[in-house]
């Protein structure tokens, strides 16, 4: 039975009512973390995977960190000398015009302890979309192995053969079985070092096990006793 056009009003009400609290809770946790901790960065989360997410909250247990909507992340520090929190709080919120998805950490934990910890945090993760490939990657020909020729075949083992249908409908590489491998008559160029890759590239480079993309999180600016650093 199709849906009422009344029930769609109740749910989008609803909706709506959903989105302004939880803005409103945004905002409030922002000013109540101002008043708890000491210290405020802004952190560059830009394609940031939930699990090294959870690996950074797991770091810093005793501090708290806030993400959200830009807008409402600046409604809370203040975008102006008269609607600032704190002092000078608004230099800070300048920052957030930039494109990029903005985290905030609260801490107690000294400027040096932040900076060296995010100024050496580097994590292996897989290759994205529409970003910059690490590395050249061809597959060689012959038997296709698991890690498509980046360490040595006798540390190596084949892909399974049922792959074979996946190579060669969903990744069009020119695949075929030859004595129950996966074969490659020649060599399969997959991309060049700093190619933009789609979609189908990246998924080979996952598929072979490839997580060369260095993740790195750049620290944007910082509020430490009334005084605003800008990186």
């Amino acid at each position: 039975m199709p849906r009422s056009k009344r029930s769609k009003l109740v749910t989008l009400s609803n909706t709506e009512k959903k989105t302004k609290e939880d803005k409103t809770r945004l905002f409030d946790d922002i000013r109540s973390a101002l008043d708890e901790y000491k210290n405020l960065f802004i952190l560059k989360l830009d394609n940031i995977r939930t699990p090294i997410l959870q690996d950074i909250r797991n770091n810093w247990t005793g501090s708290k960190i806030i993400l959200g909507k830009k807008k409402v992340i600046q409604k809370a520090l203040g975008e102006t000398i008269e609607e600032e929190y704190k002092q000078d709080l608004h230099k800070l919120s300048k920052t957030l015009s930039e494109n990029f998805l903005p985290g905030l950490l609260f801490t107690n934990e000294d400027k040096s302890t932040v900076e060296d910890y995010f100024g050496t945090f580097v994590k292996n993760d897989y290759s994205r979309i529409k970003t910059k490939s690490p590395i050249d990657f061809t597959i060689p020909e012959g038997i296709i192995y698991s890690r498509g020729g980046q360490i040595s075949i006798e540390e190596d083992v084949p892909m399974s053969h049922s792959l074979e249908e996946t190579f060669r409908n969903k990744y069009k590489i020119p695949t075929k079985i030859k004595s129950g491998k996966i074969w490659l008559d020649e060599p399969f160029e997959v991309c060049k070092k700093d190619d933009i890759l789609n979609v189908t590239q990246t998924l080979i480079l996952k598929q072979f096990g490839i997580a060369a993309s260095e993740f790195k999180i750049p620290l944007i600016g910082s509020y430490i006793d009334e005084n605003v650093t800008i990186y």
